[in-house]
């Protein structure tokens, strides 16, 4: 699992046509029309995402681990 901090999970989202929605403290909500889907990214300075909670994005988005790291 690559260690990454949210600013380089939401350019993947990004990059992948979501759309950030809103946020509601440090957990932004971005969402994409074309199939539905919806991720949340927590957004806390300066850490980097534990390898769980990445896992569950990456799910989320849809897409492997390793296109994930080709998008990084």
């Amino acid at each position: 699992m690559p260690v990454v901090r949210a600013k380089e999970v939401v350019r993947v989202a990004e990059a992948l046509g979501f759309v950030l929605d809103r946020q509601k403290g440090s957990h932004a909500i971005f969402y994409r029309e074309k199939g539905g889907s919806r991720v949340v990214i927590p957004m806390h300075s300066g850490k980097t995402l534990k390898p769980k909670t990445l896992a569950g994005i990456v799910q989320d988005m849809g897409i492997s681990l390793d296109e994930f790291r080709a998008l990084l």
